[in-house]
């Protein structure tokens, strides 16, 4: 099977795409190792599996117009991982979000209407809950209440797919992930910046006066939730083949409890400072995620201490290395 993976140096695409290898696929990973965070990182994920066989790695802007026509004719199927990511950066620069989110969106779809792709998965995000106070999150809840711009352009996502899923019988499956964290993760989300802060004994900024909670999700999980939607039939859910799951651990835990957790992994305390609520934040998230186990057969299995550990271990050796 040859695969075509979006965003292939980024934290998820690049665990996708040594999964997609370790089970015998061709993968095509196609990313523009933009500078949103340090590009030496996403060169370091790439080293990983790039020399494998099977793979071949194309650097693109997804947004400009022909770079997806150049790629060579067989792509069975598309894992679309590629995004501006950051609830907080798309407070500073929008159009960033509106080129890669929007225009990259479309030019994905485009390309799997004219090369007739089997099956496109696309990554979308808790974030398309926006103010919804019911917890936890199903997927037929209402999203149209967004409280982040970078939240409206994963909502938008989800639209594009839904119309041309109806217009070209487009087969599309959208997932909403939820705080994925881990091994060779970002560097602007939290288990990153608590254990620099932690390691160089800097504070940690909790917001919210510390009132928050996330529904932490390990790499591998996602992972597997991933290469079970990309396997999933789209058609068997009616007439317009689209459907779209929550990613995520259906167990929402206080940040607080995450630094405690960090502090014992990482052997040293850290230094807590309160602050008010961020725009485009929000106080909880929490996964339902009942149709992707019925559905998918997706079943999360790494508490966050083992997960936060194994991500500590990485992280300590990174920075001694």
């Amino acid at each position: 099977m040859s695969i075509l993976v979006t965003g292939a140096a980024g934290f998820i695409g690049a665990a996708v795409c040594r999964a997609l290898l370790d089970r015998g696929d061709e993968v095509i990973g196609l990313d523009s190792l933009n500078a949103y965070y340090d590009p030496a990182v996403k060169r370091a994920r790439l080293a990983t599996f790039e020399d494998r066989a099977g793979f071949r790695f194309v650097k693109a802007d997804l947004a400009e117009p022909g770079v997806l026509a150049g790629l060579p004719d067989g792509i069975d199927r598309v894992v679309h991982l590629a995004a501006q990511a950051g609830v907080r950066y798309s407070l500073e620069d929008p159009l960033a979000y509106v080129r890669a989110n929007l225009t990259g969106h479309a030019q994905v779809l485009e390309f799997a209407r004219h090369r007739q792709v089997r099956h496109t998965v696309y990554a979308s995000s808790s974030s398309v809950y926006g103010a919804n106070e019911k917890v936890p999150f199903a997927e037929d809840d209402r999203t149209d209440d967004q409280v982040s711009f970078y939240g409206a352009t994963k909502k938008s996502d989800e639209l594009l797919s839904q119309s041309y899923a109806r217009l070209y019988r487009l087969p599309l499956t959208g997932l909403r992930f939820f705080t994925v964290y881990g091994p060779e993760g970002r560097p602007d989300m939290a288990a990153w910046i608590f254990a620099e802060a932690i390691l160089k004994g800097a504070p940690i900024r909790l917001f919210n006066e510390g009132r928050m909670a996330r529904d932490f999700t390990y790499i591998d999980d996602v992972v597997t939730g991933i290469l079970a939607a990309l396997g999933r039939e789209t058609g068997a859910h009616g007439p317009v083949p689209h459907r779209v799951y929550n990613i995520g651990n259906d167990r929402p835990q206080d940040l607080g409890e995450m630094v405690r957790l960090l502090e014992q992994a990482l052997g040293r305390k850290a230094q807590i400072e309160l602050a008010p609520m961020q725009p485009g934040d929000v106080e909880r998230t929490w996964a339902d995620i009942t149709r992707a186990r019925t559905e998918l057969g997706y079943d999360p299995v790494t508490p966050l201490d083992e997960g936060l550990a194994r991500f500590a271990d990485w992280f300590a050796a990174r920075t001694q290395s």
